[in-house]
């Protein structure tokens, strides 16, 4: 794990001295958007319309940030649209890296051997963490985006008027963005973000003030669930599956590798039915890959796993019924 410095590579893992232990998150570099017309978005330049096969995202099936955008290029019916390559689970002194020799894992637009090359193409002299998602533009030979809360609202609206993507699905309606954007807040600093603070705070009392949040969150969310199917207006929304993506992969790394062992998801009752809900929302179980997930962080990072080894289990079984449909 590392960063790029005047668009030269270090290996450098996070540096929580200078924040007392707490780990603390980088902002997104590239802020651009696709809009149906190519006009500005809310930040970042304009000239990035919606355009079939113009657009390639760089996603790794590990890290939920990516999952999101995967499970929103999924349900939109994008797939024809906008290409994709993953890299390998595996992040090492290079930080993502690409597998020339593994259909798999290959850069299929650029043929890049490490994601932080995808940057400097962009951006000789970045500075900054290299992370996916990023979206890439063919046509400018330029990075649109890198923030993955971003991307899927581009795919939820941008493309709209391309042939077969789902119009019909808004997952993040009008009337309902105040209240999506309150959840999406909290859920951001405190379940999100908040396995990370615990499992990469450097301080007993960051990681414990971490994990009080936490599970102050999940607590907080079991209720929420207990009158209604989705966390918002009764219908799937983004706020649904920017959880949904940190949920998945909770028992099987976050329980344990980050020290969030309080309960497993499995132990909440609403929250394990709910997980299974949208897990079971058809096309969703593809973008799942709990292989991927578990070799990713008990192999990558060796400042919490020096040993890399990969627990075996636990026994995940998502395909079970799970009851919330009499909830409307």
């Amino acid at each position: 794990m590392g960063l790029l410095i005047d668009g030269k590579w270090h290996d450098q893992w996070y540096d929580t001295d200078r924040t007392g232990g707490r780990f603390e998150r980088e902002s997104a570099r590239f802020r651009n958007w696709v809009t149906t017309d190519g006009s500005p978005g809310p930040d970042g330049d304009g000239g990035f319309e919606a355009e079939s096969g113009r657009y390639h995202l760089y996603v790794s099936k590990a890290c939920p940030w990516a999952h999101r955008t995967l499970v929103f290029r999924k349900l939109k019916g994008l797939e024809e649209h906008v290409s994709v390559s993953v890299v390998h689970p595996d992040m090492l002194d290079n930080g993502w890296e690409f597998r020339p020799d593994d259909e798999q894992h290959r850069d299929h637009v650029n043929n890049a051997r490490f994601l932080h090359e995808i940057y400097t193409r962009a951006a000789p002299d970045y500075t900054g963490r290299v992370t996916v998602p990023t979206l890439w533009d063919k046509k400018r030979e330029t990075i649109v985006s890198n923030e993955s809360a971003e991307i899927i609202r581009m795919f939820n609206s941008a493309f709209n008027t391309l042939e077969g993507v789902r119009s019909d699905l808004d997952f993040y309606p009008e009337p309902l963005r105040d209240e999506i954007d309150e959840v999406n807040e909290r859920v951001y600093h405190t379940v999100n973000n908040g396995v990370y603070k615990s499992g990469f705070a450097t301080a007993q009392d960051k990681y414990e003030e971490a994990y009080s949040a936490l599970f102050d969150s999940l607590d907080w969310l079991e209720e929420r669930l207990a009158g209604q199917r989705y966390l918002v207006g009764g219908q799937l929304t983004e706020a649904d599956w920017r959880l949904f993506t940190t949920l998945v992969r909770f028992d099987a790394v976050y329980f344990s590798h980050f020290k969030c062992n309080r309960q497993r998801i499995e132990d909440f009752p609403r929250l394990s039915g709910y997980v299974r809900d949208l897990y079971q929302v058809p096309g969703v179980a593809e973008t799942v890959d709990i292989g991927q997930i578990k070799r990713h962080y008990y192999v990558s990072q060796t400042t919490i796993n020096p040993t890399q080894i990969v627990p075996v289990g636990p026994v995940l079984d998502f395909d079970r019924a799970h009851g919330r449909e009499r909830l409307g």
